[in-house]
């Protein structure tokens, strides 16, 4: 499966920190799949500042596809993600 191939499996995902000192994104989808990912904190800083890269080069493509159009600024800021 590619980045931009579209998806119907719906997942949930959960971000924190564990008592060993790492930050876990547990991802739990339906079928009973539950994938938790360890990262140490400087692994996941530079996931989050990919995150924001991602971000903002989709807001690009957004603001390139609709001009004249003022960006709305909301998410989806739900649990489950595509």
């Amino acid at each position: 499966m590619t980045i931009n191939k579209q998806s119907d499996i719906a997942a949930n995902i959960q971000i924190g920190p564990t008592d060993q000192g790492m930050v876990r994104i547990y991802v739990e989808a339906e079928g009973g799949i539950e994938l938790p990912l360890d990262f140490d904190p400087e692994e996941a800083e530079e996931i989050a500042e990919e995150l924001r890269a991602a971000a903002e080069a989709a807001r690009a493509v957004l603001d390139k596809a609709a001009p004249g159009k003022a960006p709305s600024g909301k998410g989806n800021a739900g649990g489950k993600r595509r």
